[in-house]
């Protein structure tokens, strides 16, 4: 209660000693404009005070108080979303303080602000990879935190959107088929569906789309064998067919059993005896 008092009082006070952020730019009693920007921090008003911490952080340095304006600033740009400068700060904060009252905090932010910040999956993914990693040295460095499970689980949501980024290049590749316009070291879409969607499906095993890919993969090498050469059809096709009997194996009430029984048909009647 007494935090809570000496909070208001100090946000009272913004508009009368310093007369409000106009007055105070121009204060020079650095204590009071740290209280102040705690004030303002707990009123909600994060722009302001960013601005004061901001200006106070260097004068403050090498004081008790560095360390919490720096962490408050970090937050102050969390709470406005500009998750960047925020992961920024958090970072200079736990590097500076490695052994801080808020470093835990301040690793979990620098994870969940980088987490908040990630691009659609169709989009470049090297900021998503970096929030994963973010997120995994808060679990190592603080395995036993409350925040683990919540950290654990804006892991998975990032890895779900890398798995269907490859998804979908995937499905691009199937979706190309047989145009050789982008093939230009002699390669084939279907084949490039196989490896994208092996890939995925080893880096996330238990992916979503872990159904989808594995499907993919099956029609891909069913329409590699249609479109090869009559000399590598018989080879291709019966690779289609034990593909097959591991996809009905691994997924025997498929949303899909109705494609792969046909694929499985067409395929048989294609082979040599």
């Amino acid at each position: 209660m007494r935090k809570v008092f000496l909070n208001i009082c100090a946000v009272a006070l913004l508009f009368t000693s310093c007369g409000g952020m106009t007055k105070l730019a121009k204060c020079s009693d650095y204590d009071y404009k740290y209280e102040a920007a705690k004030a303002y921090y707990a009123d909600g008003m994060y722009g302001s005070a960013a601005t004061l911490l901001e200006e106070s952080i260097a004068i403050m340095k090498g004081t008790d108080k560095a360390e919490e304006s720096l962490y408050l600033l970090a937050m102050c740009n969390m709470k406005m979303g500009d998750y960047d400068s925020a992961a920024k700060f958090f970072t200079t904060y736990y590097n500076s303080y490695p052994k801080g009252k808020y470093t835990a905090l301040a690793r979990f932010n620098c994870g969940k602000a980088l987490y908040s910040d990630t691009p659609n999956p169709r989009l470049d993914q090297t900021s998503t990879i970096k929030a994963i990693s973010e997120l995994q040295n808060f679990i190592d460095y603080f395995p036993e935190s409350h925040l683990k499970d919540r950290a654990e689980k804006m892991q998975f949501e990032l890895q779900d959107k890398l798995v269907e980024k490859d998804f979908l290049a995937a499905k691009l590749y199937f979706d190309l088929g047989g145009y050789f316009g982008n093939c230009t070291s002699g390669g084939n879409n279907y084949q490039a569906c196989i490896i994208t969607a092996q890939n995925a499906l080893k880096d996330y095993p238990y992916s979503e789309y872990r159904e989808d890919l594995y499907y993919l993969i099956l029609k891909s090498k069913y329409n590699l064998a249609a479109q090869s050469v009559e000399s590598k059809q018989d080879e291709r096709y019966r690779d289609a067919i034990d593909e097959y009997y591991g996809f009905k194996n691994e997924f025997p009430e498929s949303k899909y059993t109705k494609e792969v029984d046909k694929i499985f048909k067409e395929s048989s009647k294609r082979v040599k005896n």
